[in-house]
């Protein structure tokens, strides 16, 4: 089996996808590339069913929330991976907080169940015609999700921390 180079991947996909990536850029020996969240389905399912890039595993979805970036406060990030090929692809696509909605993935790949339960869970992050979007390790009642950076890290009004002994 032949490993196939990141400069090589970014070929293939500026050749297959063209216009539809928005950035792309190669992080921790790994290819990123950014899609609209419109367009994030159709490429994933391109990646897939392509013959030559053949991205046939599902290795993670998750959330990022970056309250700083308006309009683009959350993140869904993809990790592909194709055996043919032993390499790895990352693709992220950025959702506003007002209507944190994607596509689900659960029609190409069956381990984005529980991944898209989780991400919701704990972002928010709506996954359109997932089949059984509920909460996973949260409780159901839970009116918030905790991953977003909503609240302080710190209780300012704690009197009994020093913060000469933690370095500040």
């Amino acid at each position: 089996m032949q490993k196939m180079t990141n400069s090589a991947l970014a070929e293939a996909l500026n050749s297959l996808l063209g216009e539809r990536i928005v950035t792309s850029e190669e992080l921790y020996d790994t290819l990123v590339v950014e899609v609209s969240s419109a367009d994030a389905f159709s490429v994933i399912e391109t990646l897939k069913l392509d013959p030559k890039l053949s991205f046939n595993f599902l290795t993670l979805i998750g959330g990022v929330h970056y309250p700083e970036n308006p309009g683009r406060e959350l993140c869904v990030v993809y990790h592909l991976h194709s055996w043919k090929n032993a390499i790895r692809l990352r693709i992220k696509a950025y959702l506003p907080a007002e209507n944190p909605s994607i596509q689900s993935l659960t029609s190409l790949y069956e381990t984005a169940n529980w991944m898209e339960r989780e991400t919701f869970d704990f972002f928010g992050i709506k996954f359109e015609n997932h089949p059984n979007l509920t909460r996973i390790l949260n409780m159901d009642d839970m009116d918030y999700h905790p991953m977003l950076k909503e609240h302080p890290l710190e209780d300012g009004t704690r009197e009994d921390k020093d913060d000469r002994f933690f370095g500040r």
